[in-house]
This record gives structure tokens, sequence and C-alpha cells, in this order.
């Protein structure tokens, strides 16, 4: 598994941690407000929004705010007009970026976005300096202790997985946007938290990066995710296990 996979089954980790700070609460409501704008108000038709609704779920998030998040979005409720905005640009050793954000005033999000690339190594580039680099993916990381690794290569099976990556602790199953729908379906199947799947983008090709360099760059992702308007991070870097995992003992 290549070091931003790594990085991605960490996340899941650390997610009901950061729950407890607020900033897990605050990113879904503008997430979930955003879905039901574009998509409508009904989970059941809306996949995205069911997804980000069952996370807001498993992280403890109130039914009552859920609700109220899902009719800003429709307009049933006054509030804040959100939109999606990506920026692209570069890490530490010439990684690429690629950063979703959702806000309300795109100028203030992109110069906060700036001021953390270039205080961590990095720096914002022109709009589609590397988006070309990845391709949108879903993908499932799956924790070895809640699911045989036979039930793991059965469920890439029948998810037409197009790749399976896998470490000690985690296996990732890399498979075509098309089969998102069905892969919420098998995750309830299976009993798997929600918030092991996801569609977003894969790199194409990965940069290796050495301790120093891989360290940055771990900083760099960390205050890139306690950003309240981030949501989404993707980025090409490899950095090996062992660095990985003393960065986070």
């Amino acid at each position: 598994m290549s070091g931003h996979s790594k990085w991605s089954s960490i996340k899941h980790k650390k997610a009901k941690k950061d729950a407890q700070r607020g900033k897990l609460f605050s990113k879904l409501v503008r997430k979930i407000t955003l879905e039901a704008k574009q998509g409508g108000g009904e989970v059941e038709k809306n996949p995205s929004l069911r997804l980000i609704v069952e996370q807001a779920q498993e992280v403890g998030m109130p039914k009552e705010n859920i609700k109220k998040a899902i009719q800003r979005g429709t307009g049933e409720l006054p509030g804040v007009d959100y939109e999606e905005l990506s920026i692209e640009g570069y890490g530490p050793g010439g990684t690429a970026l690629l950063i979703e954000t959702v806000t309300d005033n795109r100028r203030r999000t992109i110069a906060e976005v700036r001021h953390l690339l270039t205080s961590h190594g990095g720096h914002i580039g022109e709009a589609g300096c590397v988006n070309w680099l990845f391709d949108r993916k879903g993908t499932l990381v799956l924790d070895k202790t809640k699911i045989q690794e036979d039930k793991a290569m059965e469920l890439a099976i029948e998810l037409e997985a197009e790749d399976v990556r896998e470490d000690e602790q985690a296996i990732e199953v890399i498979f075509p946007p098309g089969q998102f729908n069905s892969a919420q379906e098998k995750i309830k199947e299976y009993g798997l938290p929600s918030d092991m799947l996801s569609l977003g983008m894969i790199p194409q090709t990965t940069v290796p990066l050495e301790e120093k360099e891989a360290l940055q760059m771990l900083k760099l992702m960390e205050v890139l995710e306690e950003a309240e308007e981030v949501e989404n991070i993707y980025a090409n870097f490899d950095i090996p296990d062992e660095i990985m995992e003393r960065a986070f003992e």
C-alpha cells in the first residue's frame, strides 16, 4: 500500500477524535448542506448525501442537526450558500496536491490554503496544473481486524476492483466509480462502517519522499485536514511505512 493510502487508513482512525473537537461535525454539516443542494434532500435517492449522512450518524451527530443541514441545502430553511472549490498545488518534494473545499467565500478559502501550503514547504499552482495526474475512483479501505482476507477479496471481485493493495493493517480496494452505489450496499451487508468508503481522486503515479520531506508532508496533510473548509485532500506522495508509523506513534 502506498504512503498516501496509508494516510487514508490513519485518517479513518483519527475521525472520532476529530469529532470530539467539533471539527468533523462542522465539515459534515457543510458537506450535507451542499450535497442536498446539488442532488436533492431525499437520502435514499441521493447516494452522495446518503454516504455523508451515514458517516455523520456513525460519529454521533444528532439527527436534528442532520435534518436541518439537509433543509438548508434544499432551501426549506435559510442558511449559508456553500459551493465546491478545488485548489491545486504542490507539496514538499514536488508532490502534487488536489484540495477539495466547501466554502461560502472563495477568496478567504484560497488565502487560507495558500498560507498553509507556503508555511509547510508547498505552494498553490494554476488551475489544471495537477488535476490530470489523478483519476476519479471508488476506494474502500478495509481494516484487517474487522474483515477476513477472503471476504475482502470476495468483496473486491463483486465491486469489479481495478486494484487491490494491502499492508499489515489494511486492504485497499480501488474500483470503478460506477460501482459506488453497489459498494454502499455491500458495506452495509458486511456490517462495515461507511467512513471506510469514498469516491475520490487516485494518483496515477507516486513521488517517493525521504524522511525530512516526508515528515514535512505529513504535517502539511494534518494542518490541511484541520482546516474547517477543506473536505478532501488528494496527493501523490509515497512514504515508507516505517517513517509513517514513527510519525504517528
